[in-house]
Parts: structure tokens; C-alpha cells; sequence
């Protein structure tokens, strides 16, 4: 690669390549640009969110910029973002902004890190913890497949750092699936979390296209059940995104297929296609269809089934146990 192929991230557009400030040569937005991006469907009405913003908000601003925080309520472009920073919640994204992998739904910056770390990570994420005064606090990475261990001792330094400076803060750890290396999701099981969540994303059927080549399906699952089978204590969960294409039949067999694994919760939202490059939506899922899936997961035996248009794996996860949808109407 020359030099006249990378783009300074000031100049930098959605899919085109950069080199970040830790010189990481990356994709803007995950996906490379196409020439003829496909036709985007219209938003329907149901579809629009209220942007907050207030003294909370700005604070929550305040932090992750002080402390060289990546969210994945930013880089994922998450509707979310005023509401949950709002309300005094985010979701901090470990390991660098940078991913090695390329799924077609996610807007994170793919490239590959060549084993970089930061190694004030874990005191600056437990400091803002503190900040932020949090009592439950999510924490979700890159996948990290330039580590030897995909990242799963720093994650797990991590968690232990946030419980030690904020002992009374539950942690819920939205880990990468480590290439299904069942060694390391045991050293962030045994961090001393709370909930351990890796996201199935879609169904079986969907999952190639619209995930990276080295995920899976089947993966994912065998490390949802680890996790269970490793520390039963410990609560798992996942998430989908609906209107990919999938049906209510697909839908169906993918909640028996989380629950023989011993997942406890399962979250449904819209997917939302982040630019023109990424992974066309195939329909918009209407708020009566979500209730009735969430319905369904209720009925099969999960714990909570959180589903909503606006819903992302993390969305309001302090609110999960009470059981009510996280107060969705």
C-alpha cells in the first residue's frame, strides 16, 4: 500500500482507507465504498428518535474524551447514544476503535492493530467508571484477532480494575468471540462479571453474509455455552438484529437453539444499515412484531427477552432483571 492510497482521518470518508492517530492503517466505517450502492428503503413513521442531549449528556462527553475512551455507542453509529448518555449510561468499547474483522452490518474501522495495546486502559476505564458513577457499567471490545489470546487478559483486566475502584458497579462483558478459543472466554468469565453476552447477530441461514468470514454461528453458541457450563452463576446473553431477511420460522429456531445452549436473555432490534456500503435491510420490523417475538422468547423459557425497534445489545442493560421489556411501551 502507498502512501497516496491512505487518507489522513481529518479528510477521511465512510469506507475509503486512513491511518489513525497510533498510525493503524484502517477502513472508515468497516466497509470499502462501492461504486453502486444499493437503493435504501424509507424510513417508516415509526421510525424516528428523540436526540437528548443536558448537563448529563455533556458530562458523559466529557469523560470519554478525557480519558481517550472508544464507545460503541459512537463507532457503531448506536441510535441510542443521547439517551443512554442522557440517562448517566454508556457502553465502553475495549481494546481500541480498530477491528480486525469486516462484518457487513457494523460501521466499526476495520484493520488490523498489529498487537497494540494501551496500557492505561484498564485504570482509565475503572476512573471513568467512577466518573460516571455508574452501578452497572457494559463493557464490549473489538475483535482482536492480531492477539494470541484475542485480547481476553486485557478484558479481563479490566473488569477486575473496574471492580476494584468501584466494587459495588456490576460489569457485563459483551466479549468478541475469540475465534472460539474456549480458554479465553474462561479468563473473562472468571473476571468477575456479572454477565457474560457474545452476539449470534442473526440467524443461522444469515450469518454469511452478513458476518465476518471467521465467525459463526455454531462458534458463538458453543461459547454462549461455555461460558454457562464454566460458571452457571453467571448470566448470559445475546442478541439479534431483525429485518436482514430472516423469517418468523428462522426467529423461532434461533431461540430453541439459544436456549439449548443456556442462554438466560436475548434482545431484538431493527437492524439499521449504518452507510451505503454495508449490508442492505431487507424490512423494517414493526413494534407489534416485536412484542410478539418478545412473547415468544418468554414462552420458550428466557429469562427476559428485551425487543423494540430502537434495541441494541446493551440498550438500558442496568434495567434487564425487572422484567418488563426495560420499560418499553
Amino acid at each position: 500500500m502507498s502512501d497516496k492510497d491512505l487518507i489522513s482521518a481529518v479528510q477521511v470518508s465512510s469506507g475509503e482507507k486512513f491511518v489513525n492517530d497510533r498510525g493503524i492503517t484502517a477502513i472508515k466505517d468497516g466497509i470499502k465504498s462501492t461504486s453502486s450502492p444499493g437503493e435504501r428503503l424509507r424510513k417508516p413513521d415509526w421510525l424516528r428518535i428523540k436526540v437528548q442531549g443536558g448537563k448529563t449528556f455533556e458530562r458523559i462527553n466529557s469523560i470519554v474524551r478525557e480519558h481517550r475512551l472508544a464507545t460503541v455507542c459512537e463507532e457503531a453509529k448506536c441510535p441510542n447514544m443521547s439517551e443512554c448518555w442522557s440517562s448517566g449510561t454508556a457502553t465502553i468499547m475495549l481494546l481500541g476503535d480498530v477491528c480486525t474483522r469486516a462484518c457487513r452490518f457494523c460501521a466499526v474501522n476495520t484493520g488490523n492493530p498489529q498487537g497494540w495495546l494501551d496500557p492505561d486502559e484498564p485504570l482509565n476505564t475503572a476512573r471513568s467508571v467512577q466518573l460516571m458513577n455508574l452501578k452497572y457499567v457494559v463493557l464490549t471490545s473489538v475483535n482482536r484477532d492480531d492477539l494470541a489470546d484475542g485480547g481476553a487478559a486485557q478484558y479481563a483486566a479490566c473488569v477486575r480494575k473496574v471492580k476494584e475502584e468501584n466494587p459495588e458497579t456490576a460489569v457485563e462483558a459483551l466479549t468478541p468471540d475469540f475465534l472460539g478459543v474456549l480458554a479465553d472466554v474462561e479468563t473473562v468469565v472468571d473476571s468477575g462479571i456479572e454477565v457474560f453476552a457474545q452476539n449470534v447477530e442473526t440467524v443461522k441461514r444469515l450469518t454469511h453474509p452478513v458476518r465476518d468470514p471467521r465467525a459463526s454461528y455454531e462458534q458463538t453458541l458453543e461459547v454462549l455455552a461455555h461460558a454457562k457450563r464454566y460458571r452457571p452463576d453467571v448470566l448470559t446473553k445475546t442478541s439479534l438484529m431483525l429485518g436482514l431477511g430472516e423469517t418468523e420460522e428462522e426467529i423461532l429456531q434461533c431461540m430453541d437453539d439459544l436456549r439449548e445452549a443456556g442462554v438466560d436473555i436475548v434482545t431484538f432490534g431493527q437492524y439499521l444499515q449504518p452507510t451505503a456500503n454495508h449490508f442492505p435491510i431487507d424490512r423494517y420490523v414493526s413494534p407489534d412484531e416485536f412484542e410478539k417475538y418478545r412473547q415468544w422468547g418468554l414462552e420458550k423459557g428466557f429469562l427476559e427477552v428485551v425487543s423494540g425497534v430502537f434495541v441494541r445489545s446493551s440498550y438500558r442493560a442496568e434495567q434487564v432483571l425487572k422484567k418488563n421489556n426495560v420499560g418499553l411501551t
